[in-house]
């Protein structure tokens, strides 16, 4: 008797019975969806640095969403390993580095604290860029006397164009790995990079013809791979140990060597204190010239088309 009571209520409030009627078309269209492949998870990503949250963006669309640990006007070697970055590793499914020691100073600390398994060193969701290409400056010996020195090698290797190739094909592979539900979508993303890649690296190179020999001059060593593809020659550095601030008596022992061996221009990343690449500037007689270094460096890097687009024009305009 009572669930006759209730049925007849039901029919007899035309709004309830409207209501059940959208609620199956909601369920209905949500399941139609899900089938068709369209749903799916966006892969939880975390970026060390710009450069990698900007690649994994051109190789993954919206299928990702990524978390940049570092800003371009922010010395990678020396973050805090604040909460907020522990929170956000623990929820990353993907965790994508440079490697190579860059992040010594406060990553361990960060996967430790995460308690995230699945982006440890060693398993499938920890990616280093480094590891994908031939680094340079690999010290034949390690002695912390000497500075920040790396034992992998220089890690800056996102100053050549060139080093984006292995490591996004590489990358690719692993976000399959990683969501092999979206095969196809990530296949197509790296032949398009790939393809527009190649292109760019063609124009580049032939812009920058005129920079090949230049002799130039380094606030930090952070250039060797931008040096080693444009073929540009350091003559001196400003800094006596890698990771050291110059002091005056140092900077004028560097302006010394410079009338034996002079420079054109003198190089900084957009993260630095601009004053020890001023002062020689002013002294030698040549332009100083803020390099972006990585996406949002400079207002006009603003993805990593217009990273280079932005190297290459500034390096051109501190030869005239």
């Amino acid at each position: 008797m009572k669930t006759k009571q209730r049925v007849v209520s039901v029919k007899a409030n035309p709004r309830l019975s409207e209501g059940y009627a959208v609620a199956r078309k909601i369920l209905y269209a949500f399941l139609l969806l899900l089938i068709s492949g369209n749903v799916h998870a966006a892969l939880n990503v975390f970026a060390c640095e710009p450069e990698w949250a900007a690649l994994t963006q051109q190789l993954a669309g919206n299928q990702a969403s990524i978390y940049t640990a570092t800003g371009a006007l922010q010395d990678p070697h020396r973050v805090e390993a604040r909460p907020s970055l522990i929170a956000r590793a623990r929820r990353a499914q993907l965790l994508v580095c440079t490697g190579a020691e860059l992040e010594i100073g406060w990553m361990p600390v960060v996967l430790r604290e995460s308690g995230n398994s699945a982006i440890q060193p060693g398993s499938s969701g920890n990616f280093e860029a480094a590891q994908y290409v031939s680094r340079l400056e690999v010290p034949t010996r390690l002695d912390r006397a000497e500075g920040d020195v790396h034992a992998s090698g220089n890690p800056h290797i996102q100053t050549d164009a060139r080093n984006f190739l292995p490591i996004a094909e590489a990358l690719s592979k692993r976000l399959i790995q990683l969501d092999p539900a979206n095969t196809q979508l990530y296949q197509q993303q790296y032949t398009a990079f790939n393809q527009q890649w190649r292109v760019a690296i063609a124009r580049w190179e032939k812009q920058a013809v005129s920079l090949k020999g230049v002799p130039v001059i380094v606030q930090h060593k952070g250039f060797p791979y931008l040096n080693n593809w444009l073929g540009l020659k350091q003559v001196a550095e400003l800094e006596p140990k890698p990771g050291l601030e110059p002091s005056a008596a140092y900077l004028g022992s560097v302006l010394n060597e410079l009338q034996q061996h002079p420079a054109r221009m003198v190089l900084r990343a957009a993260y630095q204190d601009g004053r020890p690449s001023e002062w020689i500037a002013q002294r030698a007689h040549v332009p100083a010239v803020m390099l972006p270094y990585t996406v949002g460096g400079t207002p006009q890097a603003t993805d990593l088309f217009t990273l280079f687009d932005d190297t290459i024009q500034r390096l051109l305009e501190g030869l005239k």
